[in-house]
């Protein structure tokens, strides 16, 4: 009796913690809208501070850096990648919560397109179908207008309206999401988890590092940060990075992969929801039917996926 509850037991306090990692990602924007810093300095911020807790557990945890030079310049590539997608992430939810979460959505759309030309396998038609919906309601929310705090400041804001500005930079950071994902789907295969994540946040800090060398950005204003702020930069390098990192992949030998992404696209409502409780950031109701019909595509496509793979998954 005891060998038959266990199982179930513990596989149903990983569903709870993946669920509880969702509602954390849940947390990464409302957080990267509460840090007064750019999204720059953020993104150097939170590469900084999560590669030296990952360093800290991997030290503990007597795992080996080692790695060849070939898969290094690799990671480091892809580090790359992923402070650009926080850059481009945190100026969108910075203007607006709620918005930027939705168009991020549309990363699985990205993946759809990304998955097939570096794996050199066919284009699905009813994911560019889904993705040719999702895009069309993206550019019906940036036709709308969306009115920002005063001193709210962006790139391209000359150049951009508020609600254009939060729509190109959810899709560019989609996009770069979608690209790492993919790549480092392909990393896997031939290296821990532990050691990639770990040289990504390097290349990541390095990347930007370089930046501000070249622009002379560094200076003694920039590295006096408020107390409130270095809280908040600590909550989410080392909770909603290092931390999740961590737990998601443990889970991974519990939960299959296509239950973890289908849970994964709870984010956009939990950071929306916190929106609206946290910052009083409501929306007109039309947004919300379009967010409504964006997330149905994106699940819709999820189910569709797992139906034509022949796959009988227990969520």
């Amino acid at each position: 009796m005891t060998v038959q509850v266990q199982p179930a037991v513990s596989k149903s306090k990983n569903y709870l913690l993946l669920h509880f990692i969702v509602f954390i990602w849940g947390w990464t924007a409302i957080l990267g809208k509460q840090i007064s810093v750019s999204a720059l300095d953020l993104t150097w911020y939170r590469t900084l501070i999560a590669a030296v807790t990952v360093f800290l557990f991997l030290s503990l945890s007597r795992t080996s850096f080692k790695t060849d030079l070939k898969g290094l310049l690799r990671f480091l590539g892809v580090g790359s990648v992923v402070a650009l997608h926080w850059i481009f992430f945190y100026e969108a939810v910075k203007i607006n919560v709620s918005v930027g979460l939705v168009c991020f959505s549309s990363g699985t759309f990205f993946v759809s397109f990304i998955e097939p030309l570096l794996y050199k396998r066919r284009i699905i038609w009813y994911e560019v179908f889904f993705g040719t919906i999702v895009f069309g309601i993206i550019y019906l929310i940036s036709d709308t207008n969306l009115e920002v705090k005063p001193g709210t400041h962006y790139m391209f804001e000359s150049v951009l309206k508020p609600t254009q500005a939060v729509v190109v930079f959810s899709l560019f950071g989609a996009f770069t999401s979608a690209l790492f994902a993919v790549l480092n789907g392909m990393l896997v295969r031939k290296h821990k988890p532990a050691t990639i994540t770990f040289f990504e946040m390097i290349g990541g800090f390095l990347v930007v590092s370089l930046y501000f060398l070249v622009t002379n950005h560094f200076s003694r204003s920039f590295f006096h940060v408020s107390g409130a702020d270095w809280l908040w930069l600590s909550i989410l390098s080392i909770v909603c990075t290092a931390f999740t990192f961590v737990a998601s992949v443990s889970i991974m030998k519990e939960i299959s992969p296509y239950t973890v992404v289908l849970s994964v696209n709870l984010e956009p409502v939990y950071g929306i929801i916190l929106a609206w409780l946290i910052f009083d950031e409501k929306m007109h109701l039309s947004f919300y039917i379009e967010t409504l019909v964006i997330l149905a595509l994106v699940f819709g496509n999820a189910l569709l996926k797992n139906y034509q793979r022949g796959k009988s998954v227990s969520l």
